[in-house]
């Protein structure tokens, strides 16, 4: 389901821990780290999609969760063309996020992996609030740093990781962007999507 411009509907998902620390999985037999996300099928809303791809990817139900935040608008990245199916080329351009900002209120237990038969990361960890700015993929750096920067402020003060911590990595990026090695944005769906 794409819209007319070319970009499909998706949610991505910001999982904080009690320390605001963030959920970092990685995908499946890949190098490649990024968070929870996943396309809004046709009738649901980005509130159905957000809870549907949490326990698709990550094995969590709406009771281990507390919704803090989404983002206002819709945020957008485009795919490069090299990592999109041939035949697909032309229409499909890129995503469009819906971003929610949840705490965890289960325990780290109460995640699985594995809990669909299509499981989409196959290891994960906790991450520094700001970090995946500095790891994920380059095309999803922009769309990354629009949904931490607005959902920041949704965040408990107490560990809050303030603009001084971000103003430092963003500097520290400009300084020697880091390569990403072996980096997979993803794998292409059965719609012939890259699957990211």
């Amino acid at each position: 389901m794409l819209d007319r411009d070319g970009f499909r509907p998706n949610v991505g998902i910001v999982l904080l821990n009690s320390r605001n620390q963030v959920f970092w999985g990685k995908r499946l037999r890949t190098h490649s780290w990024q968070f929870p996300q996943g396309g809004i099928k046709h009738g649901e809303s980005p509130e159905q999609a957000m809870y549907r791809e949490l326990h698709e990817e990550v094995g969590l139900r709406p009771e281990h969760v507390q919704i803090l935040a989404r983002t206002r608008d819709w945020l957008r990245y485009e795919v490069p063309e090299q990592y999109i199916r041939r035949d697909a080329r032309g229409h499909y351009k890129g995503q469009k996020q819906i971003w929610f900002l949840l705490r965890l209120v289960g325990r780290d237990s109460d995640m699985n992996l594995r809990a669909t038969d299509h499981p989409e990361f196959d290891a994960w960890r906790w991450n520094d609030y700001w970090v995946p700015l500095d790891v994920v993929i380059e095309f999803k750096r922009g769309v990354y740093e629009m949904a931490l920067t607005e959902l920041a402020r949704f965040l408990p003060r107490a560990n809050h990781h303030n603009r001084f911590l971000r103003a430092g990595l963003r500097a520290q990026r400009h300084e020697a962007a880091p390569a990403q090695h072996g980096a997979s944005p993803g794998s292409i769906d059965e719609s012939g999507l890259v699957n990211d």
